[in-house]
């Protein structure tokens, strides 16, 4: 059994968060997921899973959810609004101060944080530059603390949206489709969250996480066309139209502003992870071509490995 037993998972209920719960419960962990009132947590009381009722914007609550907790894993995004209410200010800015405040009063010995690769150099894209603030409030705090940055999502929920055009062998672009990106699949993201409460060596590290080389969307498009054995295409056309829906949205919601902002940062080309450390503590790099697989996988385009 692991040092590091029982661990409190903030963003259970989440696709990533999903994948953490399972990740940490094969390493043998016990898992207390923090749910709201009104969220249902019945797929993961299945699987054995403590529930504790609370929200990162009661602090009375996540202290109750810590106690007796050896780690914390937040995977939490206000930004993305997947419940009315949510924000960049309430979940993101102000919700994880209240958790890392609350590790602090209680006493957890690890604190791992999701954070996202570059942040630190896109200080115009806010919910990028939101989880830069926070890592800087986390190695303020004194909390051990581990933050990892993942590249883009290659797979799991985001593939479902992203790559359904793949069946009619197109591929949604979004930014310059000669332009490098760092990919990673969500279940990568997971096991690294799940192995960086235990690891003594990540401990005060931000850590980029993505796989063996960063690829423009002409080369993923390529990798897709040798998996599938049948021709894939960047998709031009649907980068124009998140563009113009973006460009008006953006007059009026500050969601969109933020995608439009995350679009031009994409193509700086700052977007590429350096993975040396994250294989000397997490082990090998994925390559993108596995990765790729998987998010086929994912949509039921090719078969799960076996």
């Amino acid at each position: 059994m692991s040092e590091t037993n029982t661990v409190l998972v903030v963003g259970a209920t989440g696709d990533l968060g999903g994948r953490v719960v399972d990740a940490l419960l094969e390493r043998g962990k016990r898992v207390r997921a923090l749910v709201r009132e009104g969220t249902d947590p019945s797929r993961l009381a299945a699987k054995g899973v403590e529930i504790a009722r609370g929200d990162m914007l009661d602090p009375a609550s996540l202290e109750r959810a810590m106690s007796g907790s050896n780690a914390v894993v937040t995977s939490a995004a206000g930004y993305t609004r997947r419940r009315k209410g949510d924000s960049l200010e309430k979940v993101d800015d102000l919700g994880n101060r209240n958790l890392i405040e609350a590790a602090k009063k209680t006493g957890i010995p690890r604190f791992v944080f999701t954070s996202i690769l570059t942040c630190d150099q896109a200080r115009d894209v806010p919910h990028f530059w939101q989880k830069k603030l926070i890592e800087d409030y986390l190695e303020r705090s004194g909390i051990p603390f581990v933050a990892l940055r993942p590249g883009a999502f290659l797979g799991g929920g985001s593939a479902r949206f992203f790559l359904r055009g793949l069946r009619k062998g197109r591929m949604m672009t979004f930014g310059s489709p000669t332009v490098q990106w760092t990919y990673i699949h969500p279940d990568d993201v997971a096991q690294c969250l799940a192995m960086a409460v235990d690891d003594p060596r990540a401990v005060g590290r931000r850590i980029d996480l993505g796989t063996d080389r960063p690829v423009s969307a002409v080369e993923l498009a390529e990798i897709f066309t040798r998996l599938l054995g049948r021709e894939v295409k960047p998709s031009v056309g649907s980068l124009l139209v998140i563009k113009t829906v973006g460009t008006i949205g953006g007059l009026f919601l500050p969601f969109m502003r933020d995608m439009m902002a995350m679009g031009r940062y994409f193509e700086t080309g700052k977007y590429v992870a350096d993975t040396k450390l994250q294989g000397e503590l997490f082990g090998p790099v994925p390559t993108i071509e596995d990765t790729a697989r998987r998010a086929l996988a994912d949509l039921e385009l090719v078969p799960r490995a076996a």
